[in-house]
C-alpha cells in the first residue's frame, strides 16, 4: 500500500443546498448560511454545492428571499473555493422545457454572479437537451459538468453508460458526475461502473449519492478505489437519511491512504459545531423528519427516491388511501416500463409516482391521466432508452396524438424579450427577468413583497417637525 501513488480524493460540500433540500425542504436561510462561509472557505474543498437544484424556487416562495442576491453574498465570502450548482438542461431550475435564449441567459447570469462549476442533468439522460446549457457554460468559460442520471433497468448495460459518458466527453463537458439521486448504486457495481468510465473518458469522474439506501459510504469507498476523482459530501449535522454521507467521516476513512484528502478535522469540527444547533431546531419545530434519516430499503426493491417515497405517502394520505402503498410502490416500476424506463428523477419522478398513485386508486389503469403524463407520453421531455408502451400511449393519447421526436426545444421560439415586456413594471435587475421567466407568479409574489419592504419608513428616523422622511 506505501508504494502506490499518492492521488488525494477530491471532496465537494453539500450543505448549503443539497443537504438541507433533503432533510428540511430547501429551508437554509442566506442569513443562516453566511457567518460559517468563511470558515468553510478556508477548508480546501473541491467546491461547495449552494445553488440551484430547489433552492432557486424555494428562495422566492418560501423564504422571501432573491436567489441572485444568495448568490452574490456567498461568492463575496467564498474567496477561494469554486461555487456549484445544479442545472436541469432545458428546464433549467423549473419544471418545463424553456428556450435556448432563456437557458443561454440563465447560464450567462449565473457564470456572472459567481457561479464556477454548472452542474447539467436532464431527466431522462436525453444529451439532445443538455447541449444548450453546456454550449452557454463554456461559451462563458465556466466549468460544465454533465451528471447522467444513474438508474436500474435492462436498457442501463455498462456499455450504455460507456456510450454516454464519451458522448458527455465529446460534447465539451469538463468534468462527469455519476448522479445516483436514489441511493441505487451499490458498492460493487459501482467498481465496475467507475472503471469501465475510466477506460472511455479522460475528464474527471465525481461521484454523487445519497444515503437513502444505506450503502453511500461503502460505495464511495469502492468508487474512489476504482479511480473516481471526487465524492459528494454533507457536514455531519445535515448528512446521511437522505442527504450524502458525512463529510467528516469520508475524510477520516481516506485517512492515510493513497486518497487521503489532507482536510483538517479540526476545521470540519468547527464547521460541524455551527450546523448542529440548526439540525436541533429543525427537529424540534418538526422541519426535519425523522422519517428521512432512517434507511429505507425500499429504494432498492422498487427503485424509488427518498424524496419520491414521502411524496407518495402524503399524496395517499390526502386521499385518505393510506392502506394502498404497498400496491403503489408495486405499481411505480410497471408505469416506469410502460413510459419508456426512464430515471427516476424531478420531474419524471412526480409524473410516474403520481400516475401509479391514480392507477392503483381509481381502480384502473390509465383511466385518469395527468397532463404531465400525457406530455411525457407525447415526447414534450425529450427521448426515453426504450420506447412506450404502444399500447399505454394510445390509451393516453387517443389515436390521433401528434408525437414529438426533434429535440423538443427546437418547437420553442425565442420567448425572453416577450417575458422582459412582461414583467417591466417589477424590474429591478436583469436577473429579475429570469426569475419571472421560470416561475411567473411565484416571482410576481416577491417583487411585490420586495417593493413592500422597500416602501417601508423608519418612523423613528423621520423628521416630524417638516414632514420630511430620510431618503
Amino acid at each position: 500500500m506505501a508504494d502506490l501513488e499518492k492521488k488525494p480524493l477530491k471532496i465537494t460540500e453539500t450543505v448549503l443546498r443539497d443537504a438541507h433540500q433533503s432533510l428540511i425542504a430547501t429551508r437554509m436561510t442566506t442569513e443562516q448560511m453566511l457567518p460559517i462561509v468563511d470558515k468553510m472557505d478556508q477548508v480546501g474543498y473541491h467546491a461547495v454545492e449552494c445553488w440551484g437544484g430547489a433552492t432557486f424556487d424555494a428562495s422566492l416562495r418560501f423564504l422571501k428571499e432573491d436567489p441572485w442576491e444568495r448568490l452574490r453574498k456567498l461568492r463575496a465570502g467564498f474567496k477561494n473555493t469554486k461555487l456549484q450548482m445544479l442545472f436541469r438542461g432545458q428546464n433549467i431550475l423549473g419544471y418545463n422545457h424553456y428556450a435556448d435564449d432563456v437557458v443561454e441567459y440563465f447560464v450567462q447570469k449565473s457564470i456572472a454572479n459567481g457561479i464556477d462549476i454548472i452542474r447539467i442533468f436532464d431527466c431522462l439522460n436525453d444529451l439532445r437537451n443538455l447541449k444548450t446549457a453546456v454550449n452557454a457554460a463554456n461559451k462563458e468559460n465556466g466549468h460544465a459538468q454533465i451528471a447522467l442520471s444513474y438508474t436500474l433497468g435492462d436498457a442501463y448495460t455498462l456499455d450504455y453508460w460507456k456510450d454516454m459518458a464519451k458522448q458527455i466527453e465529446d460534447m465539451g463537458a469538463k468534468s462527469l458526475c455519476i448522479k445516483d439521486m436514489a441511493g441505487l448504486l451499490v458498492p460493487a457495481k459501482a467498481t465496475e461502473l467507475v472503471q469501465a468510465l475510466k477506460e472511455s473518458v479522460s475528464i474527471p469522474i465525481d461521484l454523487h449519492t445519497h444515503y437513502t439506501s444505506g450503502v453511500a459510504s461503502m460505495t464511495y469507498m469502492k468508487a474512489v478505489e476504482a479511480g473516481c476523482d471526487i465524492i459528494d459530501t454533507a457536514m455531519s449535522p445535515f448528512s446521511m437519511g437522505t442527504s450524502q454521507p458525512a463529510t467528516e467521516v469520508m475524510v477520516e476513512a481516506f485517512k492515510g491512504t493513497p486518497y487521503d484528502t489532507g482536510l483538517d478535522q479540526t476545521k470540519l469540527a468547527e464547521i460541524a459545531d455551527y450546523f448542529r444547533p440548526m439540525r436541533e431546531e429543525a427537529l424540534k419545530s418538526g422541519l426535519m423528519n425523522t422519517k428521512v434519516l432512517g434507511v429505507n430499503i425500499q429504494t432498492l426493491r422498487y427503485q424509488v427516491p427518498g424524496g419520491m417515497l414521502s411524496n407518495l405517502v402524503s399524496q395517499l394520505k390526502e386521499m385518505g388511501q393510506e392502506d394502498k402503498y404497498e400496491q403503489v410502490l408495486e405499481e411505480v416500476p410497471r408505469v416506469r416500463k410502460d413510459f419508456g424506463e426512464p430515471p427516476l428523477v424531478t420531474p419524471s419522478s412526480q409524473i410516474v409516482g403520481t400516475q401509479a398513485v391514480l392507477n392503483v386508486v381509481s381502480g384502473e389503469r390509465y383511466k385518469m391521466v395527468t397532463k404531465e403524463s400525457k406530455k411525457l407520453l407525447s415526447g414534450e421531455f425529450g427521448q426515453t432508452v426504450k420506447p412506450f408502451n404502444p399500447e399505454v400511449q394510445k390509451k393516453c393519447l387517443g389515436d390521433d396524438a401528434k408525437v414529438i421526436t426533434c429535440r423538443p426545444a427546437d418547437l420553442i421560439k425565442p420567448q425572453l424579450a416577450d417575458i422582459e415586456k412582461e414583467m417591466a413594471q417589477y424590474k429591478q435587475q436583469d436577473e429579475d427577468v429570469l426569475s419571472y421567466a421560470l416561475f411567473p407568479q411565484v416571482a410576481t409574489e416577491f417583487f411585490k413583497y420586495r417593493e413592500a419592504q422597500q416602501n417601508k419608513v423608519d418612523a423613528s428616523a423621520a423628521d416630524t417637525e417638516n414632514k420630511a422622511y430620510p431618503v
